[in-house]
């Protein structure tokens, strides 16, 4: 991944899938440097979660193929059939 820049510059000038990149660098950077902070186990759960938000939809912006996706694929059947998405 390349080097974060200030999400302000990045937000100014950078499209929208720029902006997620940058941000998802930023993220794993902050959850690299939870294990050195004391108070990273609290935020980490939040830093990973939205980490996760980042990386999902910078891939639904690029289009991913999800053929390899065997957890994809069971719930977009799920969805097909107008069932719930939660698998149990």
């Amino acid at each position: 991944m390349a080097r974060s820049r200030k999400m302000a510059t990045v937000a100014r000038t950078g499209s929208r899938l720029e902006q997620l990149k940058n941000l998802a660098g930023i993220l794993a950077k902050q959850i690299d440097l939870c294990e050195k902070n004391k108070d990273g186990l609290k935020t980490l759960p939040q830093l990973s979660k939205q980490y996760r938000d980042t990386i999902k939809e910078i891939e639904e912006i690029e289009g991913v193929d999800r053929n390899d996706d065997e957890i994809g694929e069971i719930l977009t059947a799920r969805t097909a059939d107008g069932k719930s998405g939660a698998v149990r």
